[in-house]
């Protein structure tokens, strides 16, 4: 499974952003943010493992990806040095990505439904990870007095990166999770050609994430469709899971 995370810092009441330009970070709060990136990609691309084990597919399996050992999901550069580079220079946005989680969907036993069991199995994993941080959040907060600003910065940045993580992959564009969800109802004649535009969907994909932005910073055109498809409903369900820890 390809998937791919792109995190723009919100504010939601005091709820502060991820990536604050103001925050000097020394080794210590790196490492900490290294925390939730990594339990995000990597839960993620092991569900869609498990999951396609479960349904008949030891694909993942054999190639060694059916474990919670995130050395076997992350990608160096994609998963830890690119968004750090991008919290370092205070750039406004995530943008990561795993090793995708290798699935044939021919050797699931019922290939159509299986497939999108195996695709939200990831979104649904974040989602969970992100109610479970915005109730962590919650237990930090009504234990202690006066909690480090940097470790509710942390789960802020939990709740925020796996909530957008989810969201981003449920968008129906290949190679994404969402892709395979809408596929399990298009009749086979569509489905075929849809996915195999897979190839293409990550060149589009980057397409609209900063040529288009770009674009529109020159014309003055509002072409932000990352804002519109992904960051608006996200923002939605940040703040109604953030809405349980008062903020």
């Amino acid at each position: 499974m390809e998937d791919a995370a792109v995190a723009q810092p919100q504010q939601t009441g005091d709820h502060p952003a991820p990536c604050s330009p103001r925050v000097a970070l020394n080794f210590i709060q790196i490492a900490l943010f290294v925390i939730p990136i990594v339990l995000a990609v990597t839960l993620h691309e092991a569900a869609h493992g498990f999951v396609a084990l479960h349904f008949g597919d030891d694909t993942a399996k054999n190639a060694g990806r059916v474990t919670l050992n995130p050395l076997r999901h992350v990608d160096p550069f994609g998963t830890i040095i690119l968004p750090l580079l991008l919290i370092i220079s205070s750039a406004g946005f995530l943008f990561g990505y795993a090793k995708p989680v290798p699935v044939n969907f021919s050797a699931l036993r019922n290939p159509r439904w299986d497939m999108l069991w195996v695709a939200i199995a990831g979104p649904v994993t974040n989602l969970v990870l992100a109610m479970v941080s915005a109730l962590l959040l919650y237990g930090v907060d009504a234990s202690v007095s006066s909690p480090p600003r940097m470790v509710q910065t942390v789960i802020l940045l939990s709740v925020d990166l796996n909530v957008i993580l989810a969201v981003f992959n449920m968008l129906p564009l290949p190679p994404l999770d969402g892709s395979k969800v809408l596929a399990s109802f298009l009749p086979m004649r569509l489905m075929r050609p849809y996915l195999a535009f897979g190839r293409y969907g990550m060149a589009v994909l980057l397409l609209v994430l900063i040529a288009f932005p770009l674009i529109a910073q020159k014309t003055g055109l509002r072409l932000d469709v990352f804002a519109v498809l992904v960051m608006r409903p996200a923002n939605w369900l940040v703040n109604a899971l953030l809405s349980f820890t008062g903020r």
